[in-house]
């Protein structure tokens, strides 16, 4: 296994976890701007529209996938910058 492989998986495994914390934080500030509850609804929730539970799981998904995309491209710079090599 590639060196730069190897240093990228506890990069990768602790910018995760930072990461998936930074995406829940910024989904409840945008869904708080938004003008809904302090709570987004979950699929569950019996007393909120199928709009409203729509909408929140795809704006979370967003937010989620563009943060994941933020933090695995600066993981893999960092380590690049370290080893001279792209991890993959």
């Amino acid at each position: 296994m590639k060196t730069s492989k190897l240093a990228y998986r506890p990069v990768g495994l602790a910018l995760g976890f930072a990461g998936g914390a930074l995406a829940r934080t910024a989904f409840n500030q945008i869904w708080k701007w938004a003008g809904h509850d302090d709570d987004a609804p979950d699929a569950m929730d019996e007393e909120r529209a199928w709009r409203e539970i729509l909408l929140a799981a795809a704006l979370q998904g967003a937010v989620f996938a563009v943060v994941k995309a933020a933090v695995d491209r600066a993981g893999a710079t960092s380590v690049r910058r370290l080893t001279g090599t792209w991890p993959g």
